[in-house]
């Protein structure tokens, strides 16, 4: 491995953080890395988007997220180094000689996400993975020419950490795996700014008993309960504030808002400032990626509370303003229901098409074998005192009842006033009525006669 430098700083930069304490820059790439535009971005990309409007306080960025994860990086690094220092070729331990490039990696993980990440991916496009590649590696990027300082190559690299090809899986699985930096700070910052005690669990307890083996990362088994504290953590996080139905709720506003965006664009029936007016028209280059924020989403949503197309300017109104659609739990059995409910929702004046999804959230916990997909082979291994290595659910029993399966649920979203009784009787009462018939303590049901 060819040894990465960067210029010290004189006086180290050290960040106040309300989850890890303090934030140490000493590196003068990181604090480049920092100040450059492109990172500068984050500030202005909530990290969990409408998850706000049900816990109020999340309204934290991106941009301390990155920091968060950096630091985790950096004191595994600190660890590796102290006690598991390579001594041979091949020896399984860690090369501190990597210890720039993950630490690069790390801040940088996420500088590809636009403003509601997902959401936005879906209707134009998008992969923020990809985008964070090409942010990395194009030279005319203040973060780009930060890391070329280090090395011409150094860039590369950064970005192959990040597309999971670098060759070194420790590198790779510090903070893309079942059990990495990016996780154990979201979690932890994420149940931090929500108020909520579920994604909390013994983060300094797990960093002692982390450790790299030669075909990744480790925990000894002394610290086994920890780790199933960890996983059992990441998944009431899920159920409890990510798989939230409210939030879940403005998140199909906001896909419909811009799917009506989209739509009615081409007939010139909205305003739309120039950022998003390019990937309207399905012709943006990274530059203008770049200059999408919440902020520029916001200006464009509150001028079409004004829009004179009704369903637009209801939909922004609606989404600016918490107004959130009713939603109910379906079931293989009570799908075939939907179609009559769409009817009755359009006969009371909505368009089934922007106004009811179907939206399933479920979420794996854990899984001991991956081969594929975003988590490819990253079982968390508890190391044994002979060496050999055990996957975590064969030795918690707590992981075993986790692990494979799908937890969540799948609901029917629809407007609120299909659920109102005080509508005039005389327009509304007969729908309402028969819907009514369907719907049973937040399920959807045969109706009984």
């Amino acid at each position: 491995m060819k040894k990465f430098t960067s210029e010290k700083l004189h006086n180290e930069v050290v960040l106040r953080d309300p989850v890890h304490g303090y934030i140490h820059i000493e590196d003068k790439v990181i604090l480049d890395i920092l100040k450059s535009k492109e990172f500068q971005r984050m500030r202005r990309i909530k990290q969990l988007g409408p998850v706000s409007y049900v816990f109020p306080g999340a309204t934290h960025t991106r941009f301390e997220h990155n920091l968060g994860v950096y630091e985790l990086t950096r004191q595994i690094c600190n660890i590796f180094a102290k006690k598991y220092p390579s001594q041979t070729p091949a020896d399984g331990l860690w090369d501190d000689n990597n210890r720039l490039l993950v630490e690069c990696a790390a801040i940088l993980h996420d500088i590809g996400h636009g403003p509601y990440s997902h959401t936005f991916e879906h209707l134009f496009g998008t992969n923020h993975e990809k985008i964070g590649q090409e942010i990395i590696t194009n030279p005319n990027t203040e973060v780009n020419q930060a890391l070329r300082q280090v090395d011409p190559e150094f860039p590369g690299l950064v970005a192959s950490v990040i597309a999971k090809t670098y060759p070194n899986p420790q590198v790779v699985k510090m903070i893309s795996s079942q059990a990495d930096a990016d996780r154990m700070d979201y979690l932890q910052r994420d149940a931090y700014f929500t108020g909520v005690s579920y994604g909390h669990f013994d983060i300094s307890r797990v960093l002692r008993v982390i450790r790299p083996y030669k075909d990744g990362i480790c925990f000894n088994n002394n610290g086994m309960h920890a780790v199933e504290d960890y996983i059992v953590s990441r998944y009431q996080m899920y159920q409890q504030v990510y798989f939230h139905r409210v939030g879940r709720s403005m998140e199909v506003i906001l896909h419909h808002l811009l799917q009506r965006a989209k739509d009615v664009y081409q007939e010139g029936k909205i305003l739309v400032t120039p950022e998003l007016a390019k990937f309207l028209e399905g012709n943006w280059t990274l530059a203008d990626y770049l200059k999408l924020d919440d902020g520029v989403m916001e200006t464009n949503f509150s001028m079409w509370t004004d829009s004179s197309d009704e369903i637009l300017a209801d939909l922004a109104n609606r989404y600016l303003f918490r107004k959130q659609l009713a939603s109910i739990k379906i079931t293989d059995s009570t799908k075939p229901l939907l179609p009559k409910l769409k009817q009755l929702i359009k006969e009371a004046g909505f368009d089934p098409t922007y106004y009811t999804e179907v939206n399933s959230a479920f979420d794996e916990p854990y899984d001991a074998y991956k081969p594929t997909g975003k988590n490819a082979n990253s079982q968390i291994e508890i190391m044994q005192d002979d060496g050999s290595l055990i996957e975590l659910s064969e030795m918690s029993p707590l992981v075993k009842a986790l692990n494979g399966t799908f937890q969540g649920d799948e609901r029917f979203f629809f407007p609120k006033t299909m659920l109102a009784k005080n509508i005039d009787p005389q327009i509304f009462d007969p729908i309402y009525q028969e819907f009514a018939k369907y719907v049973h303590n937040g399920q959807l049901q045969f109706k009984t006669e």
